[in-house]
């Protein structure tokens, strides 16, 4: 079992405003995440603000205009302020707002903070610009900068204590973390190839004629960019259908965030699939009445029942 923190002692003035921040950023920058993690009770909702306003600070690094050796100086700088996370040298009236919320959430739950070094490492790729030939090799990515996000939030959320087969839910997590990854790489394929950056495996893009890039709102001449897409959300799908076990291990509220979160990128997905084009034309998002359904829906505990019952048929 994955222990966690259900209520928390008096926090100091410095450290609410830490928070605050962090849940500022949060509410901002990620609007999805957002939204999810307004399900969660107070403590665990701050300490998943804290884990996404450093996780956001590394993605800005390498997303950011700076050459490529400032950037990877400055994300070993924020590598080192783990360092100090991990020795318990972090005060809490220290000026930087994230380092104070992050080490105050590591005090009260069980994260790992190696999976933020992993993020860096993803980060890293990016900056140094990697591609990736297999989907292998794309899943060495986004376990770093997916998958490790999985596991810090597991932290939080914890697992029940009488769940079976607990044991496997970091790897859940870690799944569930790639599903929504590839999700977000279909989402933004034609804005990261202006940003000079291509995810999908190279295997994929010759097999459907895509190699050419996407560059502009129509796919390449003569090939075959639905059947790419269709192939690489069924492989998502899959990733989700995995992922989903995890949610009877988590309690309610837990598992309704989750639902919550991924509930809104397999609806991404389904509007991708019916019309792979569109990711070519802009950002494909959901309306909220749409993700206030889906909200509901984790709520109810749906998704939940429905991945008990899976889980139970595998096991038969």
């Amino acid at each position: 079992m994955i222990g966690t923190v259900e209520s928390e002692p008096h926090a100091s003035a410095p450290v609410l405003a830490a928070y605050s921040y962090c849940e500022a950023v949060t509410g901002q920058q990620a609007r999805n995440f957002a939204y999810g993690i307004r399900l969660l009770p107070t403590p665990k909702r701050r300490a998943m603000s804290a884990l996404y306003a450093f996780s956001r600070r590394v993605d800005d690094i390498g997303d950011g205009a700076l050459a490529t050796e400032v950037k990877t100086a400055r994300l070993e700088e924020t590598r080192s302020l783990l360092a100090r996370i991990r020795a318990g040298t972090v005060d809490e009236d220290d000026t930087d707002p994230v380092v104070v919320a992050l080490a105050h959430t590591a005090s009260r739950f069980p994260v790992p903070l190696d999976a933020l070094d992993e993020l860096i490492d993803g980060v890293l790729m990016d900056v140094h610009g990697e591609t990736y030939e297999t989907w292998d090799d794309l899943k060495v990515y986004c376990r770093c900068v997916a998958g490790a996000i999985g596991r810090l939030s597991l932290g939080v959320f914890g697992t029940e204590p009488a769940a079976r087969g607990a044991e496997r839910a970091p790897e859940y997590a870690d799944t569930l973390g790639l599903a929504l990854q590839l999700t977000n790489i279909l989402r933004d394929v034609r804005e990261d190839a202006q940003g000079g950056r291509t995810y999908l495996p190279g295997d994929d893009l010759a097999k459907f004629g895509c190699s050419a890039g996407f560059a502009g709102p129509l796919p390449p001449a003569d090939s075959d960019f639905a059947g790419l897409v269709h192939f690489e959300v069924r492989r998502a799908r899959a990733l989700f259908a995995e992922g989903y076990r995890l949610l009877p291990m988590l309690d309610r509220r837990s598992g309704a965030c989750v639902a919550a979160m991924a509930g809104i990128y397999r609806r991404l997905l389904d509007r991708i699939e019916r019309e792979p084009e569109a990711v070519l034309r802009g950002r494909v998002s959901l309306p909220g009445r749409e993700k206030a359904y889906v909200a509901v829906r984790g709520l109810s505990g749906l998704d939940t029942r429905h991945a008990s019952r899976r889980t139970v048929r595998r096991r038969v």
